[in-house]
């Protein structure tokens, strides 16, 4: 639900996943904490204007620290093209365009696509071409958008 309200305000679904994680690692095991941060959440609304006067550069040292923790990189399957070109598009992508929504993005629409062009179609679920369609979607409106 939450990355479902968080997509109506432009949050990645990473965001609502990493704070129920945090949670959780934090000993929250009720739903008492979840109602805590979404009231915190709707506290930091007040704040959006003083955020929004950052610039997005100033976001890159995050993004470089987050770059940093890639200790998962090596269970990428480098030598399979149609693993390793979704993952490299999607690493990277998040510090090219600030977001690690936006770089999330285009690994979910590069996946289905590289593996189709492999005769690797039937491998990806419909729920991945589903994601990927949307996403699709979502570039296409936010370029007419800004036209």
């Amino acid at each position: 639900m939450a990355t479902t309200v968080g997509s109506l305000f432009e949050t990645s679904s990473v965001t609502a996943y990493v704070e129920s994680i945090s949670g959780v690692l934090e000993g929250g095991r009720t739903g008492s904490t979840a109602v805590i941060v979404g009231l915190l959440f709707l506290l930091s609304l007040f704040f959006i204007p003083i955020f929004q006067a950052i610039p997005a550069f100033a976001t890159t040292p995050t993004l470089v620290i987050v770059g940093a923790m890639m200790s998962q990189v090596k269970e990428i399957r480098w030598n399979d093209l149609s693993e390793a070109i979704p993952a490299f598009l999607t690493i990277f992508m998040i510090p090219l365009t600030y977001s690690i929504a936006e770089g999330l993005a285009i690994g979910f629409i590069a996946y289905p696509v590289v593996k189709a062009f492999q005769g690797k179609g039937q491998e990806v679920s419909l729920d991945t071409w589903v994601i990927a369609g949307v996403f699709v979607a979502r570039f296409v409106f936010m370029t007419l958008r800004f036209q």
